[in-house]
């Protein structure tokens, strides 16, 4: 696959990801708040994944400006001639339980936003990550490789970043979807 066309399924995914995510946001009250035996609440669980973006987005706009940086200094049709997609080694990430990672503690939910903030801030932040692929269309952003310490991914450039951002918050569509499950089996038993 292409730089261009990587991008472009990128960019895909993210729209994809938010698509997916309205869905968990129109749920009724009760559902979003309710707590299965093991983990977090589905309002817990959207709350984590902004976070989590905040977060991983103080790296992509780093490598990003980084990576256009680097790009005035180097031959940039050179090296995305010798590109070579490997967004695959991500897959895993979007598989809940797939491998055993401790989130470090800044990235837990605290509960101090309504659904409708969270709603919105991970819409900002998906758009963000969309202009940020805009201002990189060249293949700018296989230049930066920052060390990504989850599953012992090692050091992925900035498409990597922006892909691994929806593969976490695809990971948290199975564990919401799991919730949701519980709750519907504890609500048929009553």
């Amino acid at each position: 696959m292409t730089v261009k066309k990587t991008i472009q399924f990128i960019e895909w995914e993210l729209s994809r990801t938010l698509s997916d995510y309205y869905l968990w946001f129109d749920l009724k009250p009760e559902m979003l708040s309710f707590r299965p035996k093991v983990g977090w609440s589905i309002e817990q669980i959207l709350e984590h994944v902004t976070i989590t973006n905040h977060f991983l987005l103080i790296l992509i706009r780093k490598g990003k400006n980084k990576a256009k940086n680097l790009a005035i200094k180097v031959d940039l049709n050179q090296e995305v001639s010798a590109y070579e997609n490997n967004l695959a080694e991500l897959d895993q990430i979007e598989k809940h339980k797939s491998f055993i990672w401790i989130r470090p503690e800044h990235m837990e939910p605290t509960g101090d936003k309504t659904i409708p903030e969270v709603s919105r801030i991970l819409e900002e932040q998906i758009n963000e990550c969309k202009e940020i692929l805009k201002e990189i269309p060249n293949g700018e952003g296989i230049l930066y490789k920052t060390t990504m310490t989850v599953n012992d991914l090692g050091k992925i450039d900035v498409y990597q970043y922006i892909y691994f951002l929806c593969q976490h918050a695809k990971r948290h569509i199975s564990q919401m979807q799991s919730v949701k499950d519980e709750f519907y089996a504890i609500k048929a038993a009553e």
